[in-house]
């Protein structure tokens, strides 16, 4: 049979797990399952019930109006919680575990983000939004209603952050804890202040772990807290560290573990765990990066945990000792896990690869007798088979030497170089390559149309270690454009790719991708999208620059802005001859519009380059991967377009020197 080429419509069909929850005896998994209705141009999610031993066929167990998610089995098995809009917001409904009718569980004024079970299974506790008077400024309403809110209402910043990407102005809202009995939907709030809760976990005598934004000018740190279930005894535990995520209660209910980091804006979260007398302590290594907070779970023993780590760019399941430093490796291999959630016997996980589509799977506690689960997508059985390989690369470490840097090339199988190549750039920069499809469709698109995608582990890539990340501060571009372009230049010697090199990238992947055309001419076409265009004007426009650049530029007790300028590609793009698209969600909040604008204008205004600006109204910082699906089609479409149109043609020779690798991090200089 035939194959077909993948085509960005694909992103139409492609089906994807993106939560688990699991229950014994015998032991189902509830999954949350994302499609795509095309005509309404929306997301449909609903939830499905997957026997992990094989002994029944997949179950749908929630069939709308409205997406389904969060789908969390009661201590006892019998009961399903889940949260859905179909009722306008976002509520909490009951379903029983063998079938029937879900129901509402009470009224939440605001929309519900996130349940759990109380250990007697009679009461949920639940996270919901709560309205407030920005004017108040944080201050108790004391009796008080806050008044209702339109679109023209005025916006009030008294404290950082004030907006987030995805949600717009924060301050006319905040996120409470509240308890929700099963028989009656009685609900009682629990925490009240000027802060939001952010996770909480509720141990098995009834105490609840959570965690909250600090109050104040400066409430983008985050504090461990714990209380009783009646909101008594509200107490700090953590004061040390930056950020607190998820915590996780050990079956005893004495200790609570975490992942957390210590500076602001750092990306790497380490394993932290608080004792039963109150004693902070870092679980592994300074080097172990867990692959998502929400993959954190205690073994039965109690004496260890079980978590994705993200390792060397890829994902591995782990079982940790809490006096360990190196975790014991369960399931291994070149993929990456996007959910996680152990059910005694077996656990389930979902595994993303560029040569396979996202479905769900399942091993035995020792990692044994792994299986497929899941089949959401046989229609990619038809598209042409992608080879995903990783590979090693010799180049420059910036220090005079050299080292060997990891990336994945992407070629259809069965052809032969040499291929047109994208040097494809992942953002963060403390992260690595992400495997998933739907934020990169247009990989396989341009692999079945004959080309080659580089995806580079370059310095500053999380999950090599805390050196190897960090040495990227105070150097972007400098230190990692070399190594691209030494990666790029051994594929040209094996005979992967010729002359015909673009790059792409979002976020920090369009910061290096607009430093890179202002500093070569290798490129014959670029795609910018979203990116950091002037760090200067970043630091006051994206709702983290704030505290995240200062570390990034390597001085993190205060902004850098003559740093900040001389590593900005707002002050290199005019120089540039590559043919440019820009690509940006409208409403971005991460990196707003105008550091695509800047550039865009920029390089517009300095010659006769190509160069357009695609602007998406009503879209994020995520508008690639999570934006409306016809939004993520038509920018997939015009990144291969844009490519093909270009790749034929050398670009006109200018005046560019790539900066060379420095002895050591850059620092201050005029403007």
């Amino acid at each position: 049979m035939s194959m077909q080429p993948f085509t960005v419509d694909d992103l139409y069909l492609h089906q994807k797990i993106s939560e688990i929850h699991c229950t014994e005896a015998p032991t189902l998994a509830a999954c949350t399952v994302r499609s795509v209705d095309r005509e309404s141009n929306t997301y449909i999610s609903r939830i499905w019930g997957y026997a992990l031993d094989g002994s029944a066929a997949a179950q749908q167990l929630t069939h709308g109006p409205g997406n389904d998610q969060s789908p969390r089995w009661s201590p006892q098995g019998d009961q399903l919680a889940f949260i859905s809009d179909r009722g306008g917001t976002s509520q909490v409904y009951l379903l029983p575990r063998h079938g029937g009718e879900a129901r509402q569980l009470g009224q939440f004024s605001g929309a519900v983000s996130s349940l759990r079970w109380a250990a007697d299974g009679k009461t949920l506790i639940v996270a919901a939004a709560v309205q407030v008077d920005p004017d108040w400024r944080g201050q108790r309403a004391n009796g008080r209603e806050p008044a209702q809110r339109n679109e023209s209402a005025p916006e009030v910043a008294w404290r950082l952050p004030y907006k987030s990407d995805g949600m717009g102005y924060m301050l006319a809202r905040e996120i409470h804890l509240f308890s929700l009995e099963v028989a009656t939907g009685k609900t009682r709030q629990i925490t009240d202040g000027p802060f939001d809760v952010m996770a909480f976990g509720v141990s098995f005598s009834g105490d609840i772990a959570y965690v909250r934004t600090r109050e104040g000018r400066f409430a983008h740190r985050t504090d461990l807290w714990r209380c009783s279930m009646d909101g008594s005894g509200q107490r700090r535990l953590t004061t040390s560290l930056a950020m607190v995520l998820e915590p996780v209660w050990s079956p005893d209910g004495k200790s609570i573990a975490f992942s957390g980091s210590e500076k602001e804006g750092d990306a790497q979260e380490n394993l932290w765990l608080v004792d039963p007398t109150g004693r902070l302590r870092r679980l592994g290594d300074e080097s172990l990066c867990l692959a998502d907070p929400l993959t954190l779970y205690w073994h039965p023993d109690g004496q260890s945990l079980l978590f994705a780590e993200a390792h060397r760019g890829c994902h591995r399941i782990v079982k940790l000792r809490l006096d360990a430093r190196k975790p014991e490796v369960l399931v291994d291999g070149d993929v990456q896990f996007g959910a996680f959630c152990p059910a005694g016997a077996r656990y389930a996980y979902t595994a993303e690869h560029p040569s396979q589509p996202s479905e769900l799977y399942a091993c035995d506690p020792d990692g044994d007798n792994q299986v497929k689960v899941s089949d959401l997508n046989p229609w990619w059985r038809d598209r042409t088979p992608i080879q995903a390989e990783a590979r090693q690369f010799t180049v420059p470490d910036g220090n005079g030497g050299q080292e060997t840097i990891e990336g994945w090339l992407l070629r259809a199988e069965g052809r032969s170089g040499p291929y047109p190549l994208l040097n494809d750039v992942h953002g963060g920069p403390a992260a690595y390559a992400l495997l998933d499809f739907d934020t990169n469709v247009f990989w396989q698109v341009l692999c079945s149309r004959g080309w080659a995608v580089l995806a580079l582990n370059a310095v500053g890539s999380a999950s090599y270690g805390r050196e190897f990340c960090d040495r990227l501060q105070g150097r972007w571009g400098t230190l990692d454009l070399p190594q691209h372009l030494a990666a790029i230049e051994q594929l040209r010697r094996d005979g992967i790719c010729d002359d015909r090199v673009t790059i792409s990238g979002k976020s920090y992947g369009g910061y290096l991708s607009g430093w890179a055309i202002g500093h070569t001419n290798l490129f014959r076409a670029a795609v910018v999208m979203a990116p950091v265009g002037n760090i200067e004007t970043h630091y006051g426009t994206s709702d983290g620059g704030y505290y995240a650049d200062p570390l990034y530029m390597g001085t993190p007790e205060q902004f850098d802005r003559e740093l900040a300028r001389k590593l900005s590609p707002m002050f290199s793009i005019e120089k540039a001859r590559t043919p440019t698209l820009f690509v940006q969600g409208k409403e971005d909040e991460r990196c707003p519009k105008c550091q695509s604008e800047e550039l865009f204008v920029s390089l517009l205004c300095a010659g006769d380059t190509p160069t357009e600006l695609i602007l998406y109204p009503g879209e994020g910082h995520t508008f690639l991967g999570e934006g409306k699906p016809s939004v993520r089609a038509d920018a997939a479409q015009r990144i291969v377009d844009w490519l093909q149109k270009h790749v034929g043609q050398p670009v006109p020779p200018s005046d560019l020197n790539v900066i060379e690798d420095e002895q050591a991090p850059l620092t201050s200089v005029s403007a």
